[in-house]
């Protein structure tokens, strides 16, 4: 419960910029994570399998591209 009010307390003083930002850094960490987990159960895919079984896996989210631009260059 205090987790939860401290986390609603930090959330509500986010500008929606600063929610967005959060919001695609997530979005970001979990490919690679995913990236990192397929490499080492496939240890024979090259790079080029795992981004596309990436691209696969996350095929379903739109992310505005200046968005992407923004968060990609940001890593």
């Amino acid at each position: 419960m205090i987790q939860d009010n401290l986390q609603n307390q930090i959330l509500r003083k986010m500008t929606p910029q600063q929610k967005l930002d959060a919001a695609l850094n997530l979005y970001y960490s979990a490919r690679k994570l995913k990236a990192a987990w397929l490499t080492q159960i496939h240890k024979d895919w090259s790079k080029k399998q795992v981004e596309q079984k990436v691209k696969e896996i996350f095929a379903d989210v739109q992310i505005p591209l200046s968005q992407w631009e923004k968060a990609r260059t940001a890593t």
